[in-house]
């Protein structure tokens, strides 16, 4: 046994308690949403892709015509 780690009795109480909570039925569902939450997380860390937050013409010109018909409502 690990000191202050998990070793593998705990892992296998571990597996039995989530066995006997979700069933055998549900346990492929849950380990593909698991891997599928991994995969998206680490592919997000990876990227070294910025996200580009500057508006496009459009959403300025429909940012401006929003902001007229405010300025003219309060007054």
């Amino acid at each position: 046994m690990m000191l202050g780690g998990i070793g593998m009795p705990e892992l296998l109480i571990i597996l039995v308690i989530i066995l006997i909570i979700f069933g055998a039925s549900k346990l492929p569902q849950i380990g593909e949403g698991l891997g599928k939450g991994i995969r998206s997380f680490k592919k997000n860390i990876s990227s070294k892709e910025e996200i580009d937050v500057t508006p496009k013409k459009s959403e300025e010109i429909a940012g401006k015509t929003d902001d007229s018909k405010t300025i003219s409502s309060k007054s």
